[in-house]
């Protein structure tokens, strides 16, 4: 028995005016599972409409008043969470277990920008005697977020709990594979945390069909969009004819630099966490490994024997799940052949598992790879790794950086000196070391180059969903 979900407008689910229903998929089967509303620009008409009718007595409220609404849907995710898990599993192909460290993760944003809702403050700026100048952050109003398939809860949070806290209201637009959580979080906010109808609206669809027309309606006045370079190009193209602010988190080739005097053993399970965390589908991922010359074989072969040990999930704890779209299983072994043809060579991985019925691949690691070949410059965004020598730090930093990407960056190194005066050089808008990934929700997260820009997480995500306004008074 499948079931079919309506967007979620003003505090209730509304049938889609086309009448007409998309299937999700579940990865670990290929089969069919729940059916969501195929949205058009009219909902989103519908949506961004109660969204703006609110938003000023939204607003209007103590920041404090928003801020314990949002702490309310943090406690209300939590006690749900196994719920959450099981949907999100479901729709994403994750194991259960890992589903979790999601969702929780979605908590402690709202948890952590509810304990920020007074901390959006302005400054006073002397101009002498006769002058009282200040500025204000205020809200844009309505703000468009557009969310990815590979986390859809954990990047929900992260954008629409700063837009929320801010004295905005919100229009969601889940990708089509993952929508059915974020409909579930915009009712329980709704019917549960206190969160006044038409302030979290959700709309489902396809990008061409919703994402589009979201982007283009008057009455968005900011977009957040997590997602392919390419599709961010094509939004950046719309929002450009709108002179309207964007933050655009996109792909990336992110190197993982393996210096020398490195702890191996550390950086050899980093390495593999690195490119296979959620199946390789995470926009951070670390898929290029650098690794200096004098350890490289070494590092090479215990790379390899950790790979050949990794197991695949249960479907319920830890271990690799399956990619979560038909399409991005063809993407990655179209890749893998690729890869060949360019002469690298496969030192393990690569196969499809006999026994699994839904869009598995064996993580794969590539050798005799140089940084000009495709499988090395393009994201694959699967659990795909390209190792790479080096023989000193100034070509460690050349190789990292000669990128289009700049999301984040890893190394791997016991001279403190050594850390800071490489990730100084690194061009990216996170660099780890001696762990990979680290940090949370309080740490900025954005990218340079074709990584995007804007900034989520930490205290700076509240600059990038308010606009300031400068007061002079002549006394």
């Amino acid at each position: 028995m499948t079931t079919q979900w309506n967007h979620y407008i003003n505090g209730d689910f509304v049938a889609p005016s086309s009448g007409e229903f998309i299937h999700e998929f579940v990865p670990m089967t290929g089969l069919q599972g729940d059916q969501i509303a195929r949205g058009s620009a009219a909902d989103v008409d519908q949506a961004a409409n109660s969204a703006a009718a609110v938003q000023p007595a939204w607003n209007a409220r103590k920041p404090i008043e928003r801020g314990r609404i949002l702490l309310a849907i943090a406690r209300l995710i939590r006690t749900n969470a196994a719920a959450f898990c099981a949907k999100e599993a479901e729709e994403t192909g994750k194991p259960v277990k890992m589903a979790a460290f999601e969702i929780e993760a979605c908590a402690q944003y709202f948890e952590y920008y509810g304990g920020l809702a007074t901390a959006i403050q302005g400054e006073t700026i002397n101009l002498g005697p006769n002058y009282h100048a200040y500025t204000t952050r205020e809200p844009f109003g309505v703000v468009g977020v557009i969310l990815p398939w590979n986390s859809p809860l954990n990047q929900a949070g992260r954008a629409i709990a700063p837009a929320l806290v801010s004295g905005n209201t919100v229009v969601v637009k889940p990708s089509e594979f993952t929508s059915i959580t974020m409909l579930q979080l915009a009712e329980m906010a709704v019917k549960e945390a206190g969160l006044p109808a038409g302030v979290l609206n959700v709309i489902t669809g396809t990008g061409k069909e919703t994402g589009e027309p979201l982007v283009k309606h008057p009455l968005i006045r900011k977009v957040a969009f997590t997602g392919s370079v390419r599709a961010g190009k094509e939004i950046g193209k719309l929002a450009a004819d709108r002179i309207i602010p964007l933050s655009l988190e996109l792909g990336g080739k992110s190197p993982n630099i393996v210096f020398e005097d490195a702890d191996l053993d550390r950086a050899v399970a980093g390495s593999v966490f690195a490119f296979t965390v959620n199946t390789g589908q995470v926009c951070l991922a670390g898929t290029r490994c650098l690794v200096h010359e004098s350890i490289y074989q070494k590092f090479a072969k215990k790379l390899a024997s950790a790979v050949e040990a990794l197991q695949f999930s249960d479907g319920e704890n830890f271990g690799l799940g399956p990619l979560t779209t038909k399409a991005q299983y063809e993407q990655v072994h179209a890749y893998t052949k690729l890869a060949i043809q360019e002469g690298a060579e496969q030192l393990v991985g690569g196969d499809v598992p006999s026994d699994k019925a839904g869009w598995y691949v064996r993580p794969t690691v590539f050798t005799n790879v140089n940084n000009s070949m495709r499988i090395a410059r393009e994201e694959i965004f699967g659990p795909v790794l390209v190792l790479m020598p080096f023989k000193d730090e100034q070509e460690a930093v050349a190789i990292a950086n000669d990128s289009e990407y700049g999301l984040a960056a890893g190394l791997w190194t016991s001279d403190l000196a050594r850390a800071h005066r490489v990730a100084a050089q690194i061009e990216a808008g996170q660099v780890y070391v001696n762990e990979y990934p680290s940090g949370g929700v309080e740490t900025p997260f954005g990218g340079f180059k074709q990584s995007g820009y804007g900034r989520e997480k930490g205290l700076e995500a509240l600059h990038h969903y308010t606009q300031t306004k400068t007061t002079i008074i002549r006394i």
